[in-house]
């Protein structure tokens, strides 16, 4: 029996295998079909109605994004009626839509203003009704603008489906419809983990990054600042989408250039203190994995995974890896190692993270422990959206820009540093340097780990150090977690080993690359070309293990002493508490 379907698209014959969607079909014969709800990483829902075509012999018209392929079908994607019933959706959508286009965080990347520019919408024939809503900016993340919701409905899938956080759902009923954390209340008060997978998901202006880049540009303007700055693994094969390149457009030098035309005192990567963490989480994993502590070793350096773990999944803090996440190291270590080594008052430094993700912004603030340096250590977090913003409002070409290096001493990374932007690099980067330490060998056989790359939502493998068999699971994309979690749980409960040492979560769809501060648009293929330019990274590095890093062994050396010392316990480590799902 064969497994493809034949038909006509257009009057042109198409094959497709069997349950490929009519909206999918079309992409063979070159017709994109216009949506609004649909999105490749979520369930087809048919919710905004634009994508509808004409099945001949049928006085109905289907939805595209949600019906699958049959054997004959003759589909027409446009004619007049076509045109007509889209034209009146859109107008529809945009007589309950604000009109403030110029002040929108979406402007000039929106779905819904492209396909009305498409469609040559001038005037709106029905009266408009925009809803009066307060704007939620409880969160110090995340905004939700709920007058500029079209009740696509893709927030809350990917709030409930994704990420199993269920914050968000649909509140009222017809036109009285809207998006709205459960029991309407804040969104700092719901189960809210910030990981700005919905902004990342929203086709229009409802939920966005909250901007911070009038902040910087005060800062940088303050001559008794000295402001310095952090860029993260996954900001640098992601931020050249802003400018029309290539997903995984490797631009890590163009980016230090641009900061320091923006005003930067000094650059530093995170990637640097990305191989201390190996530093500290691979020191507390062999100190466990040897000596009896509790496992399985859960890492830490998502602040959304660990927020979700606190609200979700408090029997795990023990489990939990006390290393605190590059970002909030780097920052200490500024404000610390740095300011003493350059003579700086480390009141004066001005610390400026650039991330991938949104989440980022709600953990510099989360603890006291984030306040280890005797200032905040982390001033202000950008994510990769923001920092695009201020280069395109200066005028710097940045794509144009010639290569620079980081300031060395914290600046200099491995090829584990970058390889923290993908699912699995944490984990990857962590084997490399255990391997070594464990068995005294220069290097593992294979420097690349394949078992914990790829897009599978939960991997596991079993890894020989010399006859001792590490048993790990990595996941991303927190809907995943929850059987991982419940496995270890069933171990527990009946007393048994642990079926896993070590254990990765990223809270985001294939790690940092696809976070929430991210260009928006990412499908599957877009966080692949990302996924590519950081293993680019790793590949051209010429130390490839954190411990080889010359500038990390000598922060251990001059300040630091060794992992785990009572120095690094104090600068470098954070406690995590359980919380309640819903604040009061």
């Amino acid at each position: 029996m064969s497994n493809m379907v034949q038909l006509e698209i257009n009057g042109i014959p198409v094959e497709v295998p069997a349950g490929t969607s009519i909206l999918n079909a079309a992409k063979v014969v070159q017709v994109k079909i216009p949506t609004l709800c649909y999105h490749p990483d979520l369930r087809p829902w048919a919710a905004c109605g634009i994508c509808v075509v004409r099945q001949a012999g049928s006085p109905k018209l289907l939805r595209a994004c949600c019906t699958d392929v049959a054997p004959g079908m003759k589909i027409t994607t446009h004619d007049a009626d076509i045109v007509r019933v889209r034209r009146t959706v859109l107008e529809l959508i945009l007589a309950n839509h604000p009109n403030d286009c110029l002040q929108c965080p979406r402007n000039n990347n929106c779905e819904l203003q492209k396909i009305a520019a498409d469609f040559g919408i001038r005037d709106i024939p029905f009266e408009t009704d925009v809803p009066s809503i307060p704007v939620d900016n409880s969160t110090t993340s995340i905004v939700l603008n709920q007058e500029k919701c079209i009740k696509c409905g893709r927030c809350t899938q990917v709030c409930q489906e994704m990420q199993d956080v269920w914050a968000l759902e649909f509140i009222g009923r017809g036109e009285k419809t809207r998006m709205a954390p459960a029991a309407d209340v804040t969104l700092n008060e719901s189960p809210c983990i910030k990981c700005g997978q919905c902004s990342a998901h929203c086709p229009v202006g409802a939920i966005y990054e909250k901007d911070e880049t009038l902040k910087v540009w005060r800062a940088l303007n303050d001559a008794d600042k000295y402001c310095v700055v952090q860029i993260a693994p996954a900001v640098r094969v992601a931020i050249g989408e802003a400018f029309g390149l290539p997903p995984g457009t490797l631009l890590t030098g163009e980016t230090y250039a641009g900061l320091r035309r923006l005003g930067f005192k000094a650059v530093f990567d995170t990637n640097y203190s990305a191989d201390v963490t190996i530093m500290e989480e691979g020191s507390e994993f062999i100190n466990r994995f040897t000596k009896g502590g509790t496992l399985p070793l859960i890492t830490s350096c998502c602040p959304a995974w660990t927020d979700w773990m606190e609200k979700y999944a408090p029997d795990f803090i023990d489990n939990f890896s006390s290393a605190k996440s590059p970002q909030q190291m780097l920052g200490v270590l500024a404000k610390t190692y740095y300011a003493e080594k350059m003579g700086i008052d480390p009141s004066k430094i001005f610390m400026v993270s650039v991330m991938p993700c949104t989440a980022k912004k709600y953990e510099i603030s989360r603890s006291e422990n984030m306040f280890a340096s005797g200032h905040q250590d982390i001033d202000v977090v950008l994510t990769t959206r923001e920092l695009a913003r201020m280069f395109k409002s200066t005028g710097i070409d940045f794509t144009k820009l010639d290569k620079e290096e980081a300031d060395s001493v914290l600046g200099e990374y491995t090829g584990a540093g970058t390889i923290f932007g993908v699912t699995g690099g944490v984990m990857e980067a962590a084997l490399r340097t255990a391997y070594c330490l464990i068995t005294g060998d220069a290097q593992p056989p294979s420097i690349n780990f394949e078992s914990v790359r790829g897009m599978q939502g939960v991997k596991e493998a079993t890894v020989d150090i010399k006859g001792t068999l590490v048993k790990i699971a990595v996941v991303h994309q927190i809907g995943n977690v929850e059987q991982v979690l419940n496995a270890v749980r069933e171990d527990r409960k009946a007393g048994r080993k642990p079926r896993y040492d070590f254990i990765e979560v990223m809270a985001c769809r294939g790690g940092c690359i696809g976070g929430g501060g991210q260009p928006t648009g990412a499908t599957d293929e877009v966080r692949k070309g990302r996924t590519a330019g950081i293993y680019t990274d790793d590949e051209k590095s010429v130390l490839r293990m954190s411990h080889l890093n010359p500038q990390v062994q000598k922060v251990y050396a001059e300040f630091l002493g060794a992992p785990l010392s009572e120095k690094a316990h104090h600068l470098l480590h954070n406690h995590y508490h359980a919380k309640k799902i819903y604040a009061k």
